[in-house]
């Protein structure tokens, strides 16, 4: 049988986390997928690289059916730009950062003059903007009392702007992240994810705050390192650093509750994994957290240790069962699975 020839795309990336190379094993499905990538991260070169991109995209953007770019910024303007003068449509997906601008927690693209200006002119030029979540759009922000610039998302930086969006939300490997009947969950122990960089904007701050109350529980923080400047670690919580995929289920998979306490979180992909692993969600309450979560698990309204504190002793008083940790699974895996993501990511490329 003779193959079907694949049609070209161009996908731009200034970076490779789990989720951007989901999308484009997904893209890799139906089409044969260009890369656009530079080290954006090195913004003292930043100009160097427009230059390059510029000159890759003369041909590139040309050859290609359309293009997608994962994140606004630097990296999207010559994207939208070429898509303009080549008639080529360009989808950009947005992620958090990129629609925030959050100074108080030096959090943001948009709180940097030219890094917003690049943004704004991108999403301008956009044939259609695809956030992961709704919140990404317009959003206000009211669990950290030190934020005073609660409204977020695109539409409250940018309130002209015209370009349609369409939401399609993250999804996660099901097959991947999955309980484990034969690995007992530690009753006490509370898990989170954070970054290296993310300590406040994460709520590793509220944990380190919090965790001196409950001695006979256990925080573990995986994603970073001791912070240097965090002097009296409380002794019952422990900074795991970075771990590989294999070994973050296994946490995953043994820890009871699940802590997602972000000030700002774009949709919260290491909430729905740890979900889709049974454990018992405790999420803040901004942006998308609160529809992941729903009725199966907790909800802090205010970024405050008695609030934290009360909401650890009806954690510690609920009674917990293998049908709790499943139905917890069933709920992300009805919603938040990578299969679904590609199903609607196709159908919404096939139908422009």
């Amino acid at each position: 049988m003779k193959q079907v020839k694949k049609e070209k795309i161009l996908f731009v990336t200034p970076s490779f986390q789990s989720f951007v190379l989901n999308d484009i094993k997904i893209l890799e499905e139906r089409y044969n997928v260009l890369l656009d990538k530079h080290q954006w991260q090195r913004k003292i070169f930043a100009p160097y690289y427009l230059c390059c991109q510029f000159f890759h995209l003369l041909v590139a953007a040309f050859s290609a059916k359309f293009i997608i770019v994962s994140f606004g910024g630097y990296w999207s303007y010559f994207p939208t730009l070429f898509g303009k003068i080549y008639g080529k449509q360009v989808f950009i997906i947005l992620h958090g950062t990129d629609c925030a601008s959050i100074p108080e927690l030096s959090y943001g693209s948009l709180r940097i003059p030219l890094l917003r200006y690049f943004c704004k002119r991108s999403y301008e030029m956009a044939t259609c903007l695809l956030p992961v979540s709704e919140s990404l759009i317009a959003t206000q922000l009211g669990f950290n009392p030190a934020v005073t610039s609660v409204n977020q998302g695109i539409l409250n930086h940018f309130p002209g702007l015209k370009t349609p969006y369409h939401v399609i939300h993250n999804g996660l490997d099901a097959d991947f992240w999955q309980i484990n009947t034969t690995t007992t969950r530690v009753r006490r122990r509370f898990f989170a994810v954070i970054s290296s960089g993310q300590y406040a904007l994460k709520g590793a701050d509220l944990i380190v705050a919090t965790a001196p109350l409950f001695s006979d529980c256990h925080f573990y923080i995986a994603g970073m390192g001791l912070p240097t400047e965090l002097k009296n670690t409380p002794e019952n919580v422990t900074f795991l650093g970075n771990l590989n995929p294999k070994d973050l289920l296994n946490w995953y998979q043994s820890s009871t509750f699940y802590l997602q306490l972000s000030s700002f979180e774009g949709f919260g992909c290491a909430l729905v994994e740890a979900m889709l692993c049974g454990c018992i969600p405790i999420g803040s309450n901004v942006n998308h957290i609160p529809q992941i979560i729903g009725t199966s698990g907790f909800i802090l309204e205010k970024k405050e240790v008695k609030a934290f504190q009360a909401l650890i002793n009806q954690c510690l008083e609920m009674n917990i069962t293998e049908e709790l940790h499943e139905a917890i699974r069933k709920r992300m895996a009805d919603s938040y699975t990578l299969s679904i993501r590609s199903k609607k990511l196709h159908l919404f490329l096939a139908s422009n």
